[in-house]
This record gives C-alpha cells, structure tokens and sequence, in this order.
C-alpha cells in the first residue's frame, strides 16, 4: 500500500511540474517585429514581378488588427492610421538607397487577430505579396523596410529588408 502511495504522490508531482513548465509566453504591450524572408516571384517571361516579404511579430495585449468597420478617426482613411502595416520602398541609386514614393501605397490593413492566451499576448508571421519591379525605374537593386502599428497606436520597431537585386528584362 505503501509503494502505490508513494507512486501515486510521485505522479502527481511530475505532472504539477510538467504543467508549470507550460507558461504562456509574455510579450511587451508595444508590438516587436523581425524580418524572417522575402521571396522574389516571376512572371511568365521570368521578370522578377512580385514579392512575398514575411515577418513575425509579437504584441503583449493583443489589440492587433483592424476590423473592416474600423474606418472612424483615427482609423479612417484620411489618417496615416487606415493603415496598420506600414512599408516604404527604396531603390539603390549612384549606390545610395533612395526612398521611392509608389504611385499606389504598399501599406496594407492587418485584419482583426485573435489570441489564444489568457494573457492576451499575440505572436504570427504575417506574409504580404507586393509588386516589385517598377517599369518607370532603371534601378535593379530595392530593398523594403517595414513596421506594424497596433490599435493603440504603439508602432513596432522598424525592421529592412537585405537588398533584393531584381531581374528586369
């Protein structure tokens, strides 16, 4: 009786230390960014075309994303903040990177995000396809930075891209 006493105490500590190992994750409330990959996409007559630039993010309180509905001050889209990720294209000129303003923005809205802690702490990777290969520009090197705002309005660290050398013709 003794032995099956002593098992039985033994199980139960292992699984209390089993599951205190299984903390949740703890981010800081300002969202934090890196860059993981950018893929270069091409077209039927193998023109760099588009790109896939993927990142992961983390945001403590989880308040990521924005609804469709969200389009009120400071959500609308007279304000910077229509948009909640943020991504400005530079292109290598006489060998300096140049900020080039696109003739459509390649800011995008991150839909609404869901945690699954209850903490409310929020991670992902968020992938985004973008155009790459201005026919305006002899330039064949770009690179991308990029940062994500949550609905408080806290912007992540800024995270770039490595050079990205385009095939144009």
């Amino acid at each position: 009786m003794k032995i099956r006493n002593t098992i039985i105490i033994l199980m139960i500590i292992v699984l209390m230390i089993f599951l205190s190992c299984n903390k949740e994750e703890d981010f800081p409330d300002i969202p934090h960014v890196e860059f993981m990959d950018f893929t270069k996409i091409q077209n039927s007559n193998n023109i760099d075309e588009k790109g896939i630039l993927k990142i992961y993010f983390t945001d403590g309180d989880g308040d990521m994303g924005l609804a469709d509905s969200d389009t009120m001050p400071p959500y609308d889209k007279n304000s910077i903040y229509y948009y909640n990720f943020f991504i400005t294209y530079f292109e290598k000129q006489h060998g300096q990177f140049v900020e080039v303003v696109p003739a459509v923005t390649f800011n995008s809205r991150i839909p609404v995000l869901t945690s699954s802690s209850s903490n409310g702490a929020i991670k992902g990777e968020i992938e985004i396809e973008l155009f790459i290969n201005n026919p305006f520009s002899v330039y064949d090197t770009i690179r991308f930075d990029a940062y994500i705002v949550d609905k408080a309005l806290q912007a992540s660290n800024v995270i770039s891209t490595p050079e990205i050398i385009l095939k144009k013709h």
